[in-house]
């Protein structure tokens, strides 16, 4: 029997890229078997992606979902990435997975891991004295809150304000927040509420800001101030191999991984 915490994300991560690509005009939504597309075709890679979203051990059925899904990428103007839990392949699926991404074309992007955690309220932390929290309600301070992340990823400036700009739901329904140490803004952490649960989304540190404890300190905030607006105790996330330890470090454990892909040429 499946861990009901392996469906718990794959049922998050989904649902909740359906709120936020959909959040972009004209994004598609739709679903095919096994497939779930949630492609807003944004300059933003992260509001691109498609979701393998069933058990499989047929390596012809991985084959055919993965072909479709590769085509369906390889149609849109702007990269995205393919998602697949590992905990969804099994058998001769699993066995043959390198192969059948190396005749799709399918290139290995990044791990992501599922966490969740019952972790609020959370105790009061302790923060530096020079870090303050604002949160996003106007134009100005999303597009900061896009430029911080777009630095903490890599990404362009202009690809994270085409994906956040002119958004209401990111000023008026995420708990978006953004640190200032000293007066500069060096991190952001946002807190969604998706299916009874607090979704952490978009959480980046600037570069010449890391490795001081600002990120976790914005994360905090924002799922502290989500429990008191809402009493959601329970919290999921998807992190990268570098947010993994942070978020361990505030009461997240590991529920599944998933593995991500884009089309090579």
């Amino acid at each position: 029997m499946e861990n009901p915490e392996i469906t718990e994300s794959n049922v998050q991560y989904v649902s909740m890229w359906k709120v936020l690509a959909g959040d972009r005009p004209n994004a598609d939504l739709t679903d095919r078997p096994g497939l779930s597309m949630c492609w807003a075709d944004s300059p933003f890679p992260f509001w691109n992606a498609v979701f393998l979203t069933e058990d499989i051990s047929d390596p012809t059925l991985l084959r055919d979902r993965l072909n479709e899904a590769s085509r369906y990428v390889g149609s849109k103007r702007h990269d995205g990435l393919i998602y697949i839990c590992e905990d969804y392949l099994f058998g001769q699926a699993k066995k043959d997975l390198d192969a059948i991404l190396a005749s799709e074309k399918l290139q290995f992007a990044l791990d992501i891991t599922g966490m969740v955690g019952d972790i609020l309220p959370l105790a009061s932390p302790t923060y530096p004295s020079s870090l303050k929290f604002l949160r996003v309600t106007d134009e100005a301070a999303l597009q900061l809150y896009a430029d911080i992340n777009s630095e903490g990823y890599g990404f362009p400036l202009d690809a994270g304000r085409a994906g956040l700009g002119g958004s209401r739901f990111w000023k008026e329904t995420a708990f978006a927040y953004i640190g200032y140490e000293d007066g500069k803004a060096v991190s952001t952490a946002a807190a969604i509420v998706n299916r009874d649960q607090l979704y952490l989304a978009l959480v980046a540190t600037r570069p010449d800001a890391q490795r001081r404890g600002f990120g976790a300190a914005t994360v905090r905030h924002a799922l502290q101030a989500a429990y008191d607006a809402t009493g959601l105790r329970r919290t999921t996330l998807h992190a990268t191999d570098a947010g993994f330890p942070v978020y361990q470090r505030v009461g997240y454990h590991r529920t599944t991984k998933f593995m991500t892909y884009t089309v090579n040429g």
